[in-house]
């Protein structure tokens, strides 16, 4: 960055946004699919997911918690700077968010996203996303520059450790009889190929296993939408929960989704409702780990993820074997061009078990959104 910039003067937490409502739902998911070829009355069943949940999401609610906690934990560090929220898909938007911003007098600001591995739309997107928004709003736009990904960062692993100890805590045996599966949101092949997401995934999981001493656990994936032809990341974990059991080595599942920083749809849904019912469909006791949601080692990560930025220390803590991450993503980081599904193509997953995905890590691939 050139000398000549100003000083970081703000924060900005980024999100991907989702419906408060049933009015919400269907302009919430015309932003997901705006410019993809999804056929609407795939969009309509969509909708019928949301009714379950009278068409809110929790992930703004989220959002407002984890606010509150990072302007707390900001305030005890003494660190003045106010703090913004702007989403992708749903309000707050970002341009709404920058233009405030802009009359607030902010020059230039930090942003912490709330997608904690690297891929085109976890990344990448985002921060095209909040360029185009900047050219919305025009002269006196803010600078927006994101902290480095804290996936191996001390405060992530400790937090979810803690969630693991206290989700296996409710098993009455001990570890050894209880089998640990991680999951992430599936995304394109052809994303991963570009992207050091899976690399990414499979150390923050090797680092809460090893902190857990966990026997046996293992990167599964969830929430893939797009057509049959198009290879995503596999096994998804109902297609798991299922291999386990008629291979005779289920006793007790402890899902941890680490993909995930909150408990939005993707976690309500695909594990609390889908992967919790075909557990008891199977007679297999069951437990869902947290999210690092606001607990106190996450939302501290986030306060010293911002302090490293702005100079007020030379520490980069990291675990593990890949180090601190970069601060500034280099002109290639997580490419991706998305494959649109012609119109002929199916738009749905399978015929048997149809995800409704956010996107908030698959960039809302075609047709089966929701956060």
């Amino acid at each position: 960055m050139s000398d000549n910039l100003p000083p970081y003067d703000s924060f900005l937490l980024v999100s991907f946004g989702g419906p408060e409502g049933m009015d919400d739902v269907i302009p919430f998911l015309e932003n997901v699919l705006r410019g993809k070829n999804v056929p609407r009355e795939r969009m309509l069943e969509v909708v019928e997911h949301y009714r379950h949940y009278d068409g809110v999401s929790p992930i703004n609610e989220q959002n407002r918690q984890l606010l509150d906690a990072i302007k707390t934990e900001f305030a005890s560090a003494g660190l003045e700077i106010p703090v913004y929220w702007g989403n992708r898909n749903w309000h707050p938007m970002f341009a709404d968010t920058l233009r405030q911003m802009r009359d607030d007098g902010c020059k230039r600001s930090l942003a912490f996203f709330t997608s904690m591995f690297s891929c085109y739309s976890g990344c990448r997107q985002y921060r095209e996303n909040i360029m185009a928004a900047q050219e919305e709003v025009g002269e006196g736009a803010p600078i927006v520059e994101k902290v480095r990904m804290g996936f191996n960062h001390p405060g992530f692993i400790e937090a979810m450790s803690e969630s693991v100890r206290d989700s296996m805590a409710q098993f009455d045996t001990g570890s050894e009889e209880v089998t640990v599966r991680f999951t992430a949101h599936s995304i394109p092949m052809s994303m991963a190929d570009h992207c050091d997401y899976v690399k990414q995934l499979n150390e923050s999981c090797r680092l809460i296993a090893q902190s857990c001493e966990l026997p046996d656990w293992k990167l599964v994936y969830q929430s893939r939408s797009g057509p049959p032809t198009q290879p995503w990341l596999e096994p998804d974990i109902c297609d798991e929960i299922e291999s386990l059991h008629e291979a005779g080595q289920l006793k007790k599942l402890l899902i941890v989704p680490i993909g995930f920083v909150s408990d939005h749809m993707e976690v309500v849904y695909d594990l609390d409702d889908e992967a919790a019912t075909l557990c008891k469909k199977l007679g297999v006791p069951m437990q869902r780990a947290a999210t690092a949601g606001t607990s106190s080692p996450f939302v501290k990560m986030i306060r010293q993820l911002v302090e490293e930025r702005l100079g007020k220390t030379s520490e980069r803590p990291a675990l593990g074997s890949l180090g601190a991450w970069h601060d500034v993503c280099p002109a290639d980081c997580c490419t991706y061009t998305p494959r649109r599904p012609g119109a002929t193509q199916p738009s749905r997953p399978d015929a048997s078990r149809p995800s409704a995905a956010s996107g908030h890590a698959s960039g809302g691939r075609p047709g089966t959104n929701r956060s």
